[in-house]
């Protein structure tokens, strides 16, 4: 994640130590898909969800167990993702249990299920913030999101979340299909008075693996970022929406950086600072995932690739085993890039982006990123 104004302005209203400041052997953000069964049919799902039952998740008691070893493990946010993690009929004694151990949670929900009853249980079980996912205004989102009247659902669940004193966020995927919905989407959070807005890049994984060609051109991320960059600088917003991330793509702060350093802007150097802390991608470092089955993966996208399953061994052994080969490998990333990434100048702010989308359209993990938008000569290397 990018918080274009912790960057810009040194302010931010959550919890920016998890993403400035990296340690080499932090304890990583645990993504958790605590049930893959969802009640919509996004077109970009990452994990292929669909609106039946998975067999084999984890129980109540096999949940409460890996809540426990994070606890131990002492890591600093539990993030409750799915499928709709709201559909689980145990997710507010889960996530009660992970606050009474002191973990921290937060929901990455699409809204839908969310009444005003609904939000209270959301409030009372603990969640510190909500993340509501539109993918543009009414019939656009509905259009990706694969049901009809899912936009008006959200924004109702939105309003639900807001009432109750709920932080909240809007999460948007930008795709072909929808980028020209960007500025709605910022006129929308500020009408509802959503603090935060976050902007997804397109990762070719689950249901999206059928969407590479929909990913931006060069020339429309270059665009989207202008005008994402003039809104998180807009005066009018301020005290309304205090935060605005992307998410998905370092080339963001790198672009960001070489647009402030261009114009000669004083702020260049502490984009370039806070970004070099930050440290980039830190898939299988300083974010990891557990599926509904148990499964344990370096992100949420890795799902494909299993590093073992807490239902035979603790995500703590499994997250210490450095002789699993995946892992070993992505704690070890510049010794293996290739291509531009391998002699970018910028590399310490990125970390070579996600390996995930190169295996995906290459074949070969260590590949360039096909979604660094950046030329050879802004990042010092030609041809």
């Amino acid at each position: 994640m990018i918080n274009l104004s912790k960057l810009l302005f040194g302010n931010a209203e959550f919890e920016d130590p998890l993403r400035y400041g990296v340690k080499a052997h932090q304890r990583p953000i645990i993504v958790w898909n605590i049930t893959r069964r969802c009640n919509l049919h996004c077109a970009h799902c990452y994990s292929d969800s669909e609106a039946k039952e998975y067999l084999g998740e984890l129980s109540t008691k096999e949940a409460k167990a890996v809540a426990e070893d994070l606890a131990s493990y002492e890591v600093p946010v539990v993030l409750f993702s799915g499928g709709e993690p709201l559909i689980r009929q145990d997710v507010f004694e889960l996530a009660e249990h992970c606050r009474m151990l002191g973990l921290r949670v937060i929901l990455s929900t699409n809204g839908t299920l969310i009444s005003k009853n609904m939000a209270e249980k959301i409030r009372e079980a603990g969640f510190t913030y909500v993340g509501i996912s539109l993918d543009g205004v009414g019939g656009a989102s509905d259009r990706l999101r694969g049901v009809k009247g899912a936009f008006r659902l959200a924004v109702e669940g939105l309003k639900n979340c807001r009432d109750e004193g709920l932080k909240t966020g809007i999460r948007f995927t930008l795709t072909k299909r929808n980028y020209f919905e960007v500025e709605r989407i910022f006129r929308l959070a500020k009408r509802l008075k959503v603090p935060r807005v976050c902007f997804y890049h397109l990762v070719y994984v689950g249901r999206g693996s059928s969407m590479v060609e929909e990913d931006l051109s060069p020339d429309e991320k270059r665009g989207i970022m202008n005008l994402i960059i003039s809104r998180t600088e807009e005066p009018a917003d301020k005290g309304v929406i205090n935060d605005v991330l992307t998410v998905d793509n370092y080339a963001d702060a790198i672009y960001l950086y070489l647009k402030l350093k261009e114009r000669g802007d004083e702020r260049a150097e502490r984009v370039y600072n806070l970004m070099k802390k930050h440290g980039g991608n830190s898939s299988g470092v300083g974010i990891a995932d557990i599926d509904s089955q148990g499964y344990v993966h370096p992100d949420q996208f890795w799902t494909h690739y299993s590093l073992g399953n807490v239902k035979k061994r603790k995500f703590s052994e499994i997250w210490e085993d450095e002789s699993e080969p995946l892992l070993k490998a992505l704690r070890m990333r510049k010794l293996f890039l290739k291509g531009k990434c391998s002699r970018c100048a910028f590399l310490e702010l990125c970390n070579g982006n996600l390996r995930v989308r190169a295996e995906v359209t290459t074949g070969d993990i260590w590949a360039p990123d096909p979604a660094c938008y950046l030329t050879g000569k802004e990042i010092g290397v030609e041809g």
